[in-house]
This record gives C-alpha cells, sequence and structure tokens, in this order.
C-alpha cells in the first residue's frame, strides 16, 4: 500500500528535498513510523516526546483535517494523499 505524503519546505532537508514522499501505514500513526524509518529525524518535528501529534503542525487526509476525522488514528487507504501543513502564526 502506498500513501502520498505533501512535504512542506521546512521538512524537505529530511526528505533529500523531496516534496513528495510515497510511503506506507495503515493510518497516521504508522505513517509516522515509516516515515521516520525512511527520513530520520523527521519525527521529531512531528510529534512530540510522548508520541503525540505537535499541536502546530496540522495533517490532512485526502483535503480533511483528521481532526475532525479519527486524529492520529485516522485511516489510510491505497492511493490517499496526506497533507503536513505547519501552522502559520502572525499579525
Amino acid at each position: 500500500m502506498a500513501v502520498k505524503v505533501l512535504i512542506p519546505t521546512p521538512l524537505q532537508k529530511f526528505t533529500n528535498d523531496e516534496a513528495t514522499v510515497e510511503i506506507g501505514g495503515d493510518n497516521i500513526v504508522a505513517l509516522m513510523d515509516e516515515l521516520e524509518g525512511k527520513f530520520p529525524g523527521i519525527k521529531a518535528r512531528l510529534c512530540d516526546d510522548s508520541g503525540e501529534l505537535r499541536r502546530f503542525v496540522n495533517f490532512y487526509v485526502n483535503s480533511e483535517d483528521i481532526r475532525f476525522l479519527d486524529g492520529k488514528e485516522t485511516a489510510l487507504n491505497d492511493g490517499d494523499e496526506v497533507s503536513i501543513v505547519p501552522a502559520v502564526a502572525g499579525g
């Protein structure tokens, strides 16, 4: 099973400057583990020390915010697209 993951520019240093990667995973948790296995160091930017997704990083599966789905347990299917979007603050 392959899921397309859109990597934001600040994290592309972990993915050899790739903006899009294909990775496996049955849900967001498994996807994070797969990303870390392939691109060491990226998970620390996406998850805190307890493994929870960081508040300032938003995840979308097929344009749906996972906060309104099943959070980090959101199921993934072959061909899904996961977008990782860092929150932007300013005034």
